[in-house]
């Protein structure tokens, strides 16, 4: 096995898929963090299908690089979705969103694909099979320029950032610019779920949001402790899911997801040992 991945790692795009998958896997972390603490995980989730159905729309469209229009159509969805977020209708817009554009997009692909083989595409779009590893040098350029911007904005921002994940009524009455805040946080949540859905598809982008954070809680009882168990763990796991992948030939986006369950269920096992039941007499 050492050798096999030893032989890989001489390839550009295997070095080239972990350092994006590295990047990708930090970014969704912190803003796992941020959804979790906010109980909007399923925001993640609708995003996808939104990003999904404006990629279709993409490939349909004579465009020569769909990631702009798929960006500025998830960031307008996102800002949508975090506006009426508090609103009773919130949470039946974030349904409606996700059906609605998922089924637009897999029409969108069937009626005007350009591929003999339309399955083979949805299935590398909805979980991530493969499309990591035929990421170009431009490709991965510009997932590093997004990913150090994601990043830096949540480095200096973060005291805001962990007032509005925890009351957001509260950074409103000291004074936070909580209307700026709600769409800068927007555009990051629409910016990484781009880049995610490249590492493992549009279905599965929630596992990469939530799983680390909630990982991170059952050993951490700080804020700042589980952001940062929760990117060392996020970023583990996304390099041995592609490593395994790669090595072992299966889809990088499945082994991604299952090396996070696997890793939040070692958490769960851990903090049972760790903290054991209290003993009622």
């Amino acid at each position: 096995m050492l050798d096999t991945l030893g032989l890989y790692l001489q390839y550009p795009f295997v070095r080239r898929a972990l350092i994006v998958g590295a990047l990708i896997s930090l970014c969704a972390s912190l803003l796992g963090n941020v959804l979790v603490h906010r109980r909007l995980s399923l925001l993640g989730d609708g995003l996808s299908h939104v990003a999904f159905g404006a990629f279709s729309i993409a490939g349909v469209l004579p465009l020569a690089e769909k990631t702009p229009f798929v960006l500025g159509v998830t960031l307008v969805s996102a800002m949508l979705l975090l506006r009426g977020e508090r609103r009773a209708s919130g949470d039946a817009l974030l349904s409606m969103l996700s059906v609605g554009i998922l089924a637009v997009g897999y029409l969108l692909l069937n009626l005007f694909s350009d591929s003999r083989n339309v399955s083979v595409d949805i299935s590398d779009v909805l979980f991530g099979a493969f499309a990591i590893l035929t990421l170009s040098r431009a490709e991965v350029w510009l997932c590093a320029g997004l990913s150090a911007a994601t990043i830096g904005f949540f480095a200096v921002f973060h005291n805001r950032i962990f007032a509005l994940a925890f009351d957001e009524a509260f950074s409103q009455a000291c004074g936070v610019r909580v209307r700026l805040y709600r769409g800068l946080m927007a555009g990051a949540a629409a910016v990484i779920v781009v880049l995610t859905m490249r590492l493992v598809g549009s279905l599965l982008i929630t596992a990469l949001v939530v799983f680390p954070p909630l990982s991170a809680m059952r050993l951490c009882g700080s804020y700042r402790g589980v952001v940062l168990l929760s990117c060392l763990l996020s970023l583990s796991c996304t390099l041995l899911g592609i490593l395994g992948a790669v090595a072992a030939g299966l889809p990088v986006g499945a082994a991604v997801v299952l090396a996070h369950l696997a890793c939040f269920l070692l958490c769960c096992l851990m903090k049972r040992i760790l903290r054991p039941a209290p003993v009622l007499d």
